[in-house]
């Protein structure tokens, strides 16, 4: 391709008067004290968005603009040029047409690269320009390393023969080729999983085969499967890195670990079970370079977020966090904590694990190996004079009672306990053996809440619902004039053929108001439970899903799913 004259972004982007002099002067001055790249200056201001940016000089060199959210990339393609060279020249091979490749790169000015693309790939080549952001999420859709993996684990097969009961400890004394091996295929596991947006990655030996699973956006999907034979060695070497007992395979045991994965710092909760194959491995993943939400971020109405944030203002009693394993009751918690976190208030809380660590807070960790259990550490938190108590769970009746003194005496606490939605959570307490009147009085909100899938943007479509779908609409009161607007996703690189990518949370919020504190005091639990479905009517988890059925944000699949779960 002709090669354009280097020109300077600033100046390009004030003669497409797209930004003035005044800010491209701003952001000069502001490249000079942080040392970043002007482009990136300019877009955290807010002056441009990197489409501005890769759309004007695409338009100054006369070469393609590319937008990769709507482009499926050719994996034997990008795989032409390696990973490692791929990030460094923030390039990815498009497409190939006689004989030469179209190549997306988010500088086209970067000669060097281009001279050493071509010799990477041995081919002429043209250049097509698209924008960072979008490019580094094509890398990573585009290098996952599920076929290495898989060869990884054909590879360890052989090598660790018929041995079934192969003990790691002495293949990590032994420094040989089972250690190498198993360390490069956990570390294509957990890059993978980063890349895919993984919570959770199970390691489950069944009969004749080992395999490996992902949890993505709440959901199980299998990458990987291999002959069980290597299961006690990969096991075993999972265990060594997080300190637990490798000769102890008779009993669960939990830890921790960190990893560095995908370029992400991650903090690995894992939990291993015998089972009648082997020993299985679930690991929990918890990047420490994820941003927590803000509570406006969460998928709360406007209303409900309104009347949550005046509550959790308050100074004393108990806000209550409920639904199944997985259903955002921890996001929630930090986002409300992070909304009241001043100087002026003193937060503690006891956790178990302390997940995100977050500024300006008194964080607790849970040890049953020293006996410091959940309710031993509430007692010394209430000795440190604190404003707010988080409490990540509500597990026994001693820790659920001190929660409910604090919150009577005086402290905002916020805790999680389990149930299926806002009304039956108070009925979990009195089952724990909390007096109704402690529970009527401390209590002055619960929130139940799931997480819906999202329904990918970029490959979703119109949707016209079956007869099953449509009789289940029908009785939710929904009629078919408000069905036109449903959709659904095709699957695409982007969602990894899944139709969906990431989730929104769903929610309904029971206040205990005069009306519900004097049903709550009542042995009456039927009383209560007509008195709650009748404040609540129009704003459950079901309602609220709906509305974002018709708001084209997740699927009807969706909503049932969760329907079901509810319903339970």
């Amino acid at each position: 391709m002709a090669r354009p004259e280097k020109i300077r972004l600033g100046d390009l982007l004030v003669k497409e008067k797209i930004i003035t002099h005044d800010q491209l002067d701003f952001a000069l001055e502001q490249q000079k004290s942080n040392g970043r790249k002007l482009g990136r200056v300019l877009v955290e201001n807010g002056f441009v968005t990197e489409e501005h940016i890769s759309e004007a000089l695409a338009m100054q060199f006369s070469i393609p603009y590319v937008n990769l959210k709507n482009y499926n990339i050719n994996l034997e393609l990008v795989r032409l040029l390696p990973e490692s060279q791929a990030r460094r020249f923030r390039a990815i091979v498009l497409e190939e047409h006689n004989k030469k490749l179209l190549v997306g790169m988010s500088d086209p000015t970067d000669f060097a690269a281009m001279d050493e693309i071509t010799r990477l790939v041995k081919r002429n080549i043209d250049v097509a320009v698209v924008t960072e952001g979008q490019l580094l999420q094509s890398i990573d859709r585009g290098y996952l390393r599920t076929e290495e993996i898989t060869g990884v684990v054909r590879g360890a097969s052989k090598i660790t023969g018929n041995d079934t009961n192969a003990n790691f400890a002495s293949l990590v004394d032994s420094f040989g080729t089972e250690d190498v091996t198993m360390a490069d295929l956990l570390k294509g596991v957990f890059d993978d999983a980063m890349r895919m947006r993984a919570s959770d990655i199970h390691i489950e030996p069944q009969e004749g085969r080992l395999t490996i699973r992902f949890r993505i956006d709440g959901v199980l999907h299998l990458r990987s499967e291999a002959d069980n034979k290597i299961a006690p060695a990969l096991v075993s070497r999972l265990k060594l890195m997080a300190g637990l007992d490798i000769s102890e395979n008779r009993f669960p045991q939990t830890g921790r670990l960190h990893v560095r994965a995908d370029d992400h710092a991650v903090d690995v909760r894992i939990s291993t079970m015998p089972t009648q194959y082997g020993e299985s491995a679930l690991m929990r993943l918890l990047s420490q370079d994820r941003i927590l939400l803000g509570l406006d971020k969460l998928g709360m109405s406007p209303e409900m977020l309104k009347r949550f944030r005046e509550l959790i203002q308050s100074s004393k009693g108990m806000v209550l966090a409920t639904g199944p394993a997985g259903s955002g009751k921890s996001a929630m918690l930090y986002a409300a904590l992070a909304e009241i976190n001043t100087v002026e208030q003193k937060i503690i809380t006891v956790e178990d694990p302390v997940e995100y660590l977050m500024p300006g807070i008194n964080q607790t960790q849970v040890d049953e190996k020293i006996k410091l259990t959940f309710s031993q550490a509430l007692h010394f938190s209430l000795l440190q004079d604190p404003d707010v108590i988080m409490i990540s769970e509500m597990r026994d009746e001693e820790t659920a009672q001190a929660a409910l003194r604090a919150a009577m005496t005086g402290h905002l606490v916020f805790s999680a306990i389990y149930a299926n939605d806002s009304a039956s959570a108070l009925f979990r307490l009195v089952e724990m053996g909390m007096p109704r009147f402690m529970v009527a009085s401390s209590v002055r909100a619960v929130v139940a809440q799931r997480l819906l899938r999202r329904v990918c943007d970029i490959c979703s479509e119109l949707h016209v619902p079956n007869p099953q779908e449509s009789e289940w609409l029908k009785a939710k009161g929904l009629p078919s004039d408000q069905w036109g607007g449903l959709l659904r996703g095709r699957g695409c690189a982007q969602c990894n053929g899944t139709g969906y990518h990431g989730r929104t949370g769903v929610f309904e919020m029971l206040e205990m108001g005069r009306e519900m504190t004097e049903a709550a005091a009542y042995d009456d639990a039927t009383h209560f439970m007509q008195a709650a479905r009748q404040h609540m009517r129009g704003k459950t988890i079901i309602d609220h899903a709906l509305e974002q059925m018709k708001l084209g944000r997740t699927t009807i699949t969706e909503v049932m799913r969760i329907s079901i779960q509810v319903d339970d």
